[in-house]
């Protein structure tokens, strides 16, 4: 799943370790959902979307955008 993750900890100066201090996971899964070899759950993708100040589709971009 594509992300704006690794811009938005950039931005804000975050380390991987960091970021998965606060939002209460390793190093290794915030490196996987940066590389897109793993998809966030739900919940772990509220968890960072709130770390940031977003709302999860801000970080997280739907890919199956609704259909007009």
């Amino acid at each position: 799943m594509k992300s704006r993750l690794k811009v938005l900890r950039a931005e804000r100066d975050l380390t991987q370790e960091q970021l998965a201090d606060i939002v209460g996971v390793s190093r290794y899964a915030i490196n996987a959902l940066e590389t897109e070899r793993h998809d966030p759950s739900l919940d772990l993708a509220y968890r960072i979307a709130s770390a940031f100040g977003q709302n999860v589709e801000a970080v997280f971009p739907n890919p199956y955008p609704p259909k007009a």
